[in-house]
């Protein structure tokens, strides 16, 4: 049986682009479809464009592995690429004694992930290396630091190219139906639209994975898992930036909770917060700043009254809800679903973008060994 492509993957992030480039460096030949103007438009653009050491998940799960592979394979890449990124290093902070056990927790936790060269460090030691800074003890994982995001992904989609594979901007994923004999029957949007013929499908399309799922002929509505929309804003600081490291408190519940970053233009900025929604609002309320001084002063008390100005806000594809505990990632193929030449990958949030390398890889495997 012929077929138009080999592969065709269902969103141009940063995901779906890792996991398009696993495919085409196998010989395969390559489609990625996207149904906005430009690549990265979705949960890519709006995030903290850290990467992250792999400090935070259980271990042996898909986010611990896949963050702790995907973050030594992304600065290869972006080494051999030429892609800014600053290898700052991370600082978790305990503000109080309260809160040295959670800390001391994640230190377990990072090293059984197989975390390279984390310290623990006292209060005196942290203030040593980053002046000003509220600390009863912290850790520092040098592995960790910002990226050029959108420079990683123009990367990505030039691979997929040199290969002989296609990235297709303003294509939005409209249904596909099995064929008998195996592959796939595509139907795609926009003015572009066509329909073609692929051996394997791949769908990471962000929040939109439990919809393109829905839109897969034969998959079992059973199977596909609820979806919950944790948005999260950030504020720029009006001034010089205080640290060099990114500055991280101890997680809240759902996420890793409002942290500092100084980005790679030398800004400081801060967030995510989180909190759920319905649908899809990017809207940043001035009125928040005030909530986030109160939480940025426990571990800056120096932050200056009025120097947080609204920046962005992101919206991340939760499988989980208010009180409820944080899943893994989710990479779907026929053992779940009973579909051959289908993975569907759903919750790809953080640590999502520096696993994003790996997922490829897991992806291309799931597909081989399938």
């Amino acid at each position: 049986m012929s077929f138009d492509f080999d592969a065709v993957v269902v969103g141009a992030g940063a995901v779906g682009l890792a996991c398009g480039r696993a495919l085409a460096k196998r010989d395969l030949s390559v489609l990625v479809l996207e149904k906005e103007p430009h690549i990265g438009q979705g949960v890519s653009s709006r995030n903290s464009e850290v990467i992250h050491g792999g400090l935070y998940y259980p271990t042996g799960s898909l986010k611990a592995r896949l963050c702790v592979e995907g973050r030594r394979r992304l600065y290869a890449f972006l080494d051999s690429h030429k892609i800014d990124y600053r290898k700052c290093g991370k600082l978790v902070v305990a503000t109080d004694e309260a809160e040295v056990p959670r800390i001391e927790a994640i230190f377990r936790q990072a090293t059984a992930n197989g975390v390279e060269g984390l310290e623990h460090l006292t209060g005196k030691q942290a203030r040593a290396l980053e002046s000003g800074l509220n600390a009863h003890a912290a850790i520092l994982s040098p592995e960790s630091g910002v990226f050029d995001s959108h420079g990683y992904m123009l990367a990505l989609q030039g691979e997929i190219e040199e290969a002989g594979g296609s990235v297709v901007v303003s294509t939005p994923f409209e249904r596909a139906e099995p064929r008998a004999g195996g592959g796939f029957t595509v139907t795609a949007g926009g003015e572009g639209g066509a329909t073609l013929t692929t051996r394997l499908l791949v769908t990471a399309p962000g929040l939109a994975a439990q919809a393109v799922a829905a839109r897969i002929e034969s998959y079992p509505a059973g199977r596909i898992p609820a979806a919950h929309l944790g948005k999260g804003v950030y504020f720029r600081l009006s001034g010089r930036a205080p640290f060099e490291r990114l500055i991280y408190p101890p997680p809240i519940p759902g996420a890793l909770g409002t942290h500092y970053r100084k980005d790679l233009g030398g800004q400081a900025v801060f967030g995510p917060d989180l909190a759920w929604v319905e649908t899809e609002d990017y809207s940043v309320d001035p009125g928040k700043a005030v909530e986030f001084e109160g939480y940025i002063r426990r571990f800056w008390p120096g932050l200056p009254e009025g120097a947080l100005t609204p920046d962005y806000a992101g919206i991340r594809p939760k499988l989980h809800g208010p009180g409820e505990p944080q899943p893994d990632f989710q990479l779907r193929g026929r053992d779940d679903h009973g579909i051959d030449g289908l993975v569907a990958l759903f919750g790809i949030e953080s640590p999502g973008l520096t696993s994003s390398l790996a997922i490829g890889e897991a992806v291309a495997g799931i597909l081989h060994h399938d």
